[in-house]
């Protein structure tokens, strides 16, 4: 510990133990707790408390019969079970201190134990102390193990959940010397702590009370996804029967917690190879529970690595079944559905999907949910029934508008509840949107496009089920066949294509601003990726579609007017953002969107726009799009002097990144490609540079770098001091361009600087020349700097010391200019 916090400290342990004293700030006291763990990790705790004899008094003060905040106990109690961590400590704080402080003599019989934060506090001070085997003697002689069971059912959710990692910890714990080798089969080869806490998960299972069955399932969970030694194989097998015995009850109890518990089973390496009958078990369970918890025990099962193929089939018949019960209620005409093969629709399943709306609806967007996770994943069953999904999928789009047409009573009684689900919706959508990275059957794939063109259309789709009806749509253009040879679109999907932009076309003019931004990010999504294909700008030239998104430049919600500039940016690049001009005027309708871009950057009140347009220019200056090609030096300068005086820190930044762009445009690549390389940049030749540096002088582009280095923003500056790096690395080579140091122009730029850097940045640096630049650049400390930057801001005030004098100065301990105020 430093001298300084040492002289601060008798004083803050005063503090904290007169109860007449304000009282502390609990974020300080986490940090003066984590500043305490920190010290105790790196040395000695006994060596501390000796050394700084005003902790154990504070410690002993506490023991008082005093009205003290319940934070300072529970943060006392804390910081014992720091101290106590270390055996030799715990061995002299022990005679007196540990009993009356953890056991029943200290808060655990006074009204402080009403406050939650103390119970909290009594369990994290026994948490940090349990950790060699002196203190599970502890434990067991100051019965805080019995107190440890009752609070599992804690009115306070994170007291009981910190109650059953405790009881965990120290199972784990008093197993420890056995780890190396399984132990006995009988109980009387277990340490007695460990004897007493299975006792209690025993008793608990046998309960008739569903909370108590609960607080020992998730005990048994905690245990076996972060315990993997032998002797958890041998508390598997001893508790198991108890477990099992559990399915023999209706309803089963605490069915959430169970089948964590058997998927936690499941996924311990030396529980999972064993015969310890846990696949049975699950099997078991599958037919048991009741179709919402079944599925997601199913699904953790399909997750699973390895596993009998048996119980895959059963888990996955399970997690297809309220589809197979849609799509036999909506049949036309008897015969299997084809989701399950020979397996009829469970009649539980369908029992749960009619009676409730809210029942059903939960269970058919689980299981939707399920299968779209399940999709991608290696280990998903094989065969996968794509068709019948499909069929599904699309089955239920229709049910939720009202477009199909069920032929028995229980399919109708589906269609009423499902009328109008927005929740259904959003869930079928995402579920066919992902079904798009199978093929299927042409049949089911036009009815695919029909249904997101039906929703597409009509005007009762909500704005968030249009969204994702816009994405699954674009995701099944993806998966379109495409003819051999030709990367265009296929015939059926431009046909597709033609009825769809007219309904894009009304989608933009959308009274309902989310409807047309959703618009537009769907226009932006097919124009990046077919922008360049015959038949698709020919359907879009053909469309109306361009001159909306232009007059969207201009709408009145930010959101919708930044979406308007990306797509612009995008058809522009395409040469997509109006029909071909005559040849009277070639262009000028290009150059009236780079004056409306530059127009919104300069004017818009909201930085969406304004970030969208920097955006935008950073990649047309990258493609070299034909309006920059044209004078690209005007273009960047133009861009750097609006960009500079931008209040959005995001628009300064991005205009950093154009400025790197056009370095790289002008010098070669600057930056490797890879991550990992360290390859140092390769100099330019001297002649080259010389006209490079020239150029990036003309735009201004170092004042607009400097004048970023020392950006309020610590991003800014970041990015700032990066790219000025990454220049002075490529051109340090250049003996062509040296300027001795004491050149009265490079005098005057670095006086300006450091006006900069105090904050006056009114006086411009005005035109540079590239020697004057250089030798500024070769002078600056750039690594200082960006070593400070990388600090974190409040670096300064997080120090002990800092944190020390601040506590002493709300109550007034200190002067007051001896704190640090921020």
């Amino acid at each position: 510990m430093d001298p300084e916090c040492s002289q601060l400290l008798p004083a803050l342990c005063a503090v904290l133990a007169d109860p007449r004293q304000p009282m502390v700030d609990d974020t300080c006291l986490e940090k003066l707790l984590d500043w305490f763990k920190t010290i105790t990790e790196a040395g000695s705790s006994l060596l501390l408390l000796q050394e700084n004899p005003c902790l154990v008094e504070l410690l002993c003060h506490v023991l008082k019969p005093q009205d003290l905040s319940s934070r300072v106990l529970s943060f006392s109690l804390r910081l014992t079970g720091v101290f106590a961590a270390q055996e030799d400590c715990f061995q002299y704080l022990q005679g007196e201190l540990l009993p009356r402080l953890f056991g029943e003599a200290g808060p655990l019989g006074g009204a402080a134990w009403t406050a939650p934060t103390v119970r909290s506090g009594w369990i994290q001070g026994l948490r940090s102390l349990a950790q060699h085997p002196s203190a599970l003697h502890f434990l067991a002689d100051c019965g805080a193990v019995d107190t440890i069971f009752s609070l599992q059912g804690d009115s306070s959710l994170f007291v009981a959940s910190a109650a059953g990692q405790l009881l965990v910890h120290i199972l784990s714990l008093s197993m420890r010397g056995l780890a190396e080798g399984p132990p006995g089969l009988q109980a009387d080869d277990w340490p007695p702590c460990a004897q007493k806490i299975v006792g209690h998960i025993e008793e608990s299972l046998r309960s008739t009370a569903t909370p108590q069955i609960t607080q020992a399932l998730n005990v048994l969970t905690t245990t076996f996804s972060h315990c993997h030694d032998p002797w958890t194989q041998v508390l598997w097998v001893q508790l198991h029967p108890l477990v099992a015995a559990l399915l023999q009850k209706d309803p089963v109890p605490a069915a959430h917690s169970l089948v964590d518990l058997l998927l936690s089973v499941a996924r311990s390496p030396g529980l999972s190879s064993s015969s310890c009958g846990l696949w049975e078990t699950l099997a078991q369970t599958l037919s048991h529970l009741s179709p919402t918890q079944a599925g997601l025990l199913a699904l953790g099962i399909l997750k699973l690595q390895d596993c009998p193929q048996a119980l895959r089939a059963q888990a996955f018949a399970v997690l297809l079944q309220p589809l197979a019960c849609v799509l036999q209620a909506t049949a036309q005409g008897p015969g299997p559905s084809g989701l399950l093969d020979s397996t009829a629709a469970d009649s539980v399943t369908a029992d749960m999907l009619l009676p409730s709306k809210a029942a059903c609806v939960g269970l058919l967007c689980q299981t939707l949910v399920h299968l779209e996770l399940l999709l991608p994943l290696p280990q998903r069953p094989c065969p996968w029934p794509q068709a019948p999904l499909l069929g599904a999928a699309v089955t239920l789009l229709q049910l939720c508008r009202g477009s199909g047409s069920p032929a028995s009573d229980a399919g109708r009684q589906l269609c009423a509840l499902l009328l109008g689900c927005v929740r259904v919706q959003r869930a079928a959508l995402d579920f066919l949107g992902t079904l798009s990275q199978e093929t299927g059957p042409p049949e089911l794939v036009t009815q695919v496009f029909a249904v997101l063109l039906e929703y597409l259309r009509s005007p009762d789709s909500s704005p968030t089920v249009l969204k994702k009806a816009f994405q699954a749509t674009f995701r099944w253009l993806l998966s379109s066949p495409r003819t051999p040879g030709c990367s265009d679109l296929d015939s059926h999907t431009l046909l597709f294509l033609r009825e769809l932009l007219p309904v894009l076309q009304k989608r933009l003019c959308s009274p309902c601003w989310e409807v047309r931004d959703s618009g537009l990010e769907f226009l932006t999504q097919m124009t990046r990726r077919w922008g360049g294909q015959a038949g698709f700008r020919h359907a879009l030239l053909a469309s109306e579609v361009p001159r909306l998104t232009e007059q969207l430049l201009r709408d009145p919600e930010s959101y919708v007017r930044a979406s308007a500039v990306t797509a612009m940016g995008q058809l522009s690049s395409q040469g997509l953002c109006v029909p071909p001009a005559g040849p009277e005027h070639p262009g000028s309708q290009q150059k009236s969107l780079l004056g409306e871009l530059l127009h919104i950057l300069s004017t818009d009140s909201e930085g969406f726009p304004r970030r969208a347009v920097m955006q935008v220019f950073t990649q047309w200056l990258r493609d070299s799009h034909a309006d920059v090609v044209g004078d690209t030096e005007q273009f960047v300068a133009g861009v750097l002097q609006v960009a500079g005086q931008d209040l959005d820190w995001e628009v300064r930044a991005q205009g950093l990144e154009l400025a790197l762009v056009f370095l790289e445009q002008m010098l070669g690549p600057l930056r490797s490609h890879c991550p990992y390389a360290v390859t140092p940049p390769v100099a330019a030749p001297a002649g080259p540079l010389t006209q490079a540096l020239q150029s990036l002088c003309r735009v201004r582009l170092f004042e607009f770098a400097f004048r970023a280095l020392f950006d309020c923003d610590r991003p800014v500056a970041q990015k700032s001091c990066d790219l000025l790096l990454l220049l002075r690395a490529k051109t340090a080579s250049s003996s062509s361009l040296q300027e001795p140091r004491s050149s009265p122009d490079v005098a005057s730029v670095e006086a300006a600087l450091q006006r900069w850097r105090a904050g006056d940045q009114a006086q411009p640096l005005g035109d540079l020349e590239p020697e004057v630049v250089l030798a500024v650049l070769r002078s600056m400390d750039l690594e200082g700097l960006r070593g400070a930057l990388a600090e974190s801001s409040d670096h300064v005030e997080k120090s002990p010391q800092s944190l020390l004098q601040d506590m002493l100065a709300t109550v007034g301990i200190l002067g007051e200019n001896e704190a640090d105020c921020y």
